[in-house]
């Protein structure tokens, strides 16, 4: 497994936030891989105009062949913000910077032999930053606003545990295989690398539409690890109609997203229902003993009692 070592400098000075590039980087990986269901959808609506992209543009598509791994990224993709909730284009000035031996450089750590194109063509970081704003113009900016709530939202619930539960309660749930080791470790994800001495370094954690915890630096001391948040995809789940017939249509929507705890402002963000709407259904699922409820910081979490749970249909531990 991999790990972060940290101390108490790096934790103390260790932010959350939002990322464009991350999110673009994110959503070229969803088009080019199989995906969780709740991402179908929208991979759906996008990959003919994406694959058309590609077919208009050998250098694009020469770049996305040669850019990812199974375990790794080209550098330049992966690159962290210098800081949290920078617009892509303040974020892609590292990228541009780069000249062609740089880029088939950290190509080549992913792929060899590179394709003939990338050693004959000139501007490569040209191109590669031209495809990330094609991809966040088309697939991401006409829902940004509402992605952007989702990821805020699962941020402040996020943090607000740090006072409560520490550091193994903020990392709990942020990947299956993050978690808090003790004694400034912090592990990462499961393949084997060495560990990583990030004491004293800038860390930053990145929300985003992703699959999976990704790890990225800017060196020598800038570090980030890109976390999953899916609220804007599993949206396009529905509650049974039993459900919806037993509570209304709202009523069953948050039941049914409350299986894990969740705030007001993440399901303001996710259903798109008003302040006002979800504090009533709230209150009306609590009241009745389908929910459960208990400040954390600032936010007030929820999720399903073992009614709650008997009621959705989930298996009740214990």
């Amino acid at each position: 497994m991999s790990e972060f070592l940290v101390d108490a400098d790096t934790l103390v000075n260790a932010r959350f936030g939002t990322s464009q590039l991350t999110e673009t980087v994110s959503a070229l990986k969803l088009l080019r891989t199989p995906v969780e269901p709740w991402y179908r959808p929208w991979k759906d609506a996008h990959t003919a105009a994406y694959q058309a992209a590609l077919a208009a543009n050998p250098v694009w598509a020469a770049i996305v062949d040669n850019a990812f791994g199974t375990s790794w990224a080209a550098d330049f993709f992966t690159v962290p913000p210098l800081q949290p909730d920078l617009a892509l284009d303040t974020e892609l000035e590292y990228l541009t910077s780069l000249d062609d031996e740089r880029i088939r450089a950290d190509l080549s750590v992913v792929r060899t032999p590179l394709s003939p194109i990338l050693l004959s063509s000139s501007g490569l970081a040209a191109e590669a930053a031209d495809l990330l704003r094609w991809i966040w113009r088309v697939t991401i900016e006409p829902e940004w606003p509402r992605r952007l709530r989702v990821l805020q939202a699962d941020i402040v619930s996020r943090t607000s545990r740090l006072s409560e539960q520490g550091w193994s309660g903020v990392l709990r749930g942020l990947g299956p295989d993050v978690r808090w080791l003790g004694e400034g470790r912090i592990q990462v994800n499961r393949w084997d690398y060495p560990p990583t001495d990030v004491r004293g370094r800038d860390l930053m954690f990145i929300a985003a539409h992703t699959q999976r915890v990704n790890v990225s630096w800017r060196l020598p001391d800038r570090f980030a690890l890109a976390y999953p948040v899916t609220g804007i995809f599993a949206t396009t789940a529905t509650p049974d109609e039993p459900l919806v017939q037993l509570l209304g249509r709202n009523r069953a929507r948050i039941l049914v997203e409350a299986a894990a705890p969740v705030s007001t402002t993440l399901l303001v963000a996710t259903t798109g229902l008003s302040l006002a709407t979800i504090s009533d259904h709230l209150r009306v699922l609590t009241d009745s003993g389908l929910l459960e409820r208990r400040r954390s910081g600032r936010s007030v979490l929820y999720w399903q009692s073992d009614t709650g749970r008997r009621v959705v249909g989930r298996p009740v531990s214990g």
